[in-house]
């Protein structure tokens, strides 16, 4: 197709997702021309409602809560400029081993052929050069993000499309850092546990078997702005608390793990869509 338009398609799971892993290349490539698709597979109910009020507390309404964050991410993609939004809307299945993983309709409990098939739809459309995804564990096991990555395997076997996959990733200096600053906002932080330090300390890569480092700095403020616009969920409140400049410095590096490739570019890359272009 010569009036193909090269297309970053990033696949995630709830409302917010977009902004804290892959808002930088999202700003970024969409500022090169690139058409960018983000593809949200849960409508987020399971996320804090108005005033903090946490799902299963009184005041929690799913519906509401649901609303809510679809406004967010609409405006969430206004800041970052992406061309196309594409919702699955299955219902958000909350944190592993919640009730709510049982709940018919969740994307949990969706099996992964359907979720994949409509996925496929969407890849068969967008005809995307790049595909972003998380890895095997969702990267820290989330029951969504686990699924995300299941249908989106799925779909581009389905497809056979697409010519680069990603996986998000953080190095593992990168993760120590993140400890170093969220001890440094709250002082008062108790030490972890030592399962849970060492579940901690599992989480990433390390920084040889990072194939993809791509430089975002110069988006950082796109990406702060983006994850403000969900400041309804409390997670994100942390990375609001920085600033700008205090955010950029630690969120300014985008990593990846590329998992297919048919141009034959070289690893370590600085650009998903090296060799495409």
């Amino acid at each position: 197709m010569t009036d193909h338009r090269l297309t970053l398609m990033a696949v995630h799971a709830h409302p917010d997702d977009e902004a804290t892993g892959t808002g930088g290349v999202l700003a970024r490539y969409a500022a090169e021309g690139i058409r960018t698709v983000l593809v949200t597979c849960t409508d987020g109910r399971c996320g804090d409602g108005p005033g903090g009020v946490k799902p299963g507390d009184p005041g929690h309404d799913p519906a509401t809560v649901a609303s809510m964050r679809r406004q967010e991410l609409e405006a969430s993609c206004d800041v970052l400029k992406i061309s196309d939004l594409e919702t699955l809307d299955y219902a958000d299945s909350g944190m592993m081993g919640w009730p709510s993983n049982d709940t018919p309709g969740s994307f949990w409990q969706t099996s992964v052929e359907e979720g994949a098939a409509r996925l496929a739809e969407l890849m068969r459309h967008y005809r995307p050069d790049v595909v972003v995804t998380y890895d095997e564990n969702g990267f820290y096991g989330h029951p969504d993000h686990i699924q995300a990555h299941r249908i989106t395997m799925a779909a581009l076997e389905m497809t056979a499309l697409t010519p680069k996959v990603y996986w998000t990733t953080m190095p593992r200096s990168a993760m120590q850092r993140f400890g170093e600053i969220l001890r440094e906002f709250h002082e008062d932080m108790p030490e972890p546990d030592p399962a849970e330090a060492a579940a901690m300390a599992e989480i990433g890569l390390p920084d040889d078997e990072i194939t993809t480092w791509v430089d975002t700095t110069a988006f950082s403020g796109q990406k702060f702005d983006a994850l403000a616009a969900h400041a309804s969920q409390g997670e994100n409140i942390f990375f609001l608390k920085m600033g700008k400049e205090r955010f950029g410095e630690l969120m300014g590096m985008e990593t990846f793990v590329r998992v297919k490739d048919s141009t034959g570019a070289a690893v370590p890359e600085n650009d998903l869509f090296a060799g495409l272009r």
